[in-house]
Formats: structure tokens, C-alpha cells, sequence
């Protein structure tokens, strides 16, 4: 496979303010993360709430500006791009937002939500775009009846499903999912999880997928990145994750995770957040690495 997302050394800071109106010292909310999507494949990024991961994948389409590092897309430098140059860019990469109540605007109708994309980048006449945003309905399982509707008349679910039509309009290869299903029901998020599966057979789709539901990412995902205070920990194929963990913030990690069998116990690993030190990924084995 090839490297279709090269992300090395990223940083974001945030300023924080000091006493007496003075700056703070910055927070740094990504430090000095480093790695590499392939085309074709599911790249999970977990952690607890606060670790970074959100923040990465919002950096990778410049929806916050990085502080520092270099961001490779398709072969472009997206820091290297602005104006023009950045918004052609960004056909090929998209993104599906966490909660699906406040990603849709709530007074445009759904099928201008998500003709917009083809007006922004001027891609085909009026019939034609009409006729893309009944197909792409179609794809995601809506009737494209329902194009008239307000996002208030939708369930939690075909919102999402409509900001999956949204983010496919302009057939990005690679989709940015940050925490696609963790607002839905549990009974939806399965019918959503299929879906995303299904379009990324039939479409050749990319995803860097952002989650703490680590049953899921073990389910979907071809390799995970475990991310805590900002940094990578370990990255590896996920089963290798999930069967043979070596830091010990994901050893913690996994040993959350709730057990399904009947009267098991929950055998959870402390993790001393007071020994975590600022150490460099190395290889424990072939295409295994940990910061041990």
C-alpha cells in the first residue's frame, strides 16, 4: 500500500492566559505526532477525551491552523497551501463530524446541505447537481424525496447519513471520521458503521478514523494509533493492539473495555500518570512501535 496521509512531527499549541493579564505558557494540545495512512485502509486514533485526537485530525484539513510539522495529502503540502489553492484541495479530503444535530444548518433545506460542496467548487449546471445530490441520498440510504426536509425532521441517524452525502459530494479519497457514531443510539450506530464499511468498498474510501470505543476501532480498523497527553504511544496493526499491548497507558486503555461474558470481572490496570515520560516511538517488532 501506499502512503496516502504522511503526517511527521505535528504540533498544535493553544495559548492559555497567565496572571495579570499576561500570557501563559502554551498548552500543546498535539506534540510531535508522526504517522502514515495508506490508501485504501481504516487508521484508528484513540484515546481518552483531551488526548489530541480530534485536534490531529482537524489539523490534517487545516480546519485549526498547526502550530508546527508537515501534513502530506495526496503528495500536497497542505500547509504549504492557502486560498484557492487550499479549497481545490480540499475535494479530496473531507470530514464527518461528531454530532450530527449541530454539523447540518438547520435552516437550509437537507438537499442544499448537501449541494452546497458543488456550488462552492462551481462542478456541473443546476440539473446536473440536482441529479448528483438524488444519487448521493440514494448511496446513503435516503430517499431523495426527503431532500425538501429540514434537518429537524430527521432522526439522529439519517442526519449523519446526510453528512456522509455531504462529505462524499465532491468523492473526496480520503474521509475524516471523528467520532461518527458515539452521539447516535446503539441501535443506530451499527446500521451507520455498515454503511461507512459498504461505501468504502464500493468507493475506494480512506478513512482516518477517531474514536474511544475501542470494541469498534477493533472491529473496523486495519491499524490504531493509541494517543495520550497529546502524544502517539503505540501504533500498530489492531489486533496487535488489542492481543499484545506494550505501553502501559494502553494496557490501561484495554483493560477498560467491558467484558460481555456473563459474571466476568473487570480487571482494570492502573495507569500513574505521573511516570509518563516524552519518549520516541521505536519498533518492538515488524510494523509494531511503542514509546517503551
Amino acid at each position: 500500500m501506499s502512503a496516502l496521509v504522511d503526517v511527521r512531527r505535528l504540533v498544535k499549541e493553544f495559548p492559555t492566559a497567565g496572571k495579570l493579564f499576561r500570557r501563559g505558557a502554551p498548552f500543546r494540545a498535539v506534540d510531535e505526532v508522526t504517522f502514515q495512512v495508506n490508501a485504501g485502509e481504516t487508521f484508528g486514533l484513540v484515546g481518552e477525551s483531551g488526548c489530541g485526537k480530534t485536534t490531529t485530525g482537524r489539523c490534517l484539513l487545516r480546519l485549526i491552523e498547526p502550530t508546527s510539522g508537515e501534513i502530506r495529502i495526496n503528495d500536497l503540502d497542505v500547509r504549504a497551501l492557502s486560498g484557492g489553492d487550499l479549497r481545490r484541495a480540499r475535494r479530496h479530503f473531507q470530514i464527518v463530524f461528531q454530532d450530527p444535530y449541530s454539523s447540518l444548518n438547520p435552516r437550509m433545506r437537507v438537499g442544499q446541505i448537501v449541494r452546497e460542496p458543488l456550488i462552492i467548487h462551481r462542478i456541473g449546471t443546476r440539473d446536473e447537481q440536482r441529479a448528483r445530490v438524488a444519487s448521493l441520498f440514494e448511496l446513503v440510504g435516503l430517499d431523495p424525496a426527503d431532500a425538501e426536509k429540514y434537518p429537524h425532521q430527521f432522526s439522529g441517524g439519517q442526519r449523519q447519513r446526510i453528512g456522509l452525502a455531504r462529505a462524499l459530494a465532491l468523492e473526496p479519497s480520503l474521509v475524516i471520521c471523528d467520532e461518527p457514531v458515539s452521539a447516535l443510539d446503539v441501535s443506530v450506530q451499527a446500521q451507520v458503521i455498515n454503511l461507512l464499511l459498504d461505501l468504502q468498498r464500493r468507493l475506494g474510501l480512506t478513512y482516518l478514523f477517531i474514536a474511544h470505543d475501542l470494541r469498534l476501532v477493533r472491529q473496523i480498523c486495519d491499524r490504531v494509533a493509541v494517543m495520550y497527553r497529546g502524544r502517539i504511544v503505540e501504533l500498530a496493526p489492531a489486533e496487535r493492539v488489542f492481543s499484545a499491548p506494550q505501553h502501559p497507558y494502553t494496557k490501561a486503555l484495554l483493560s477498560a473495555i467491558p467484558k460481555l461474558a456473563p459474571g466476568a470481572k473487570l480487571e482494570r490496570i492502573p495507569f500513574d500518570a505521573s511516570l509518563f515520560k516524552r519518549v520516541e516511538l521505536r519498533e518492538i517488532e515488524k510494523d509494531h512501535f511503542a514509546a517503551v
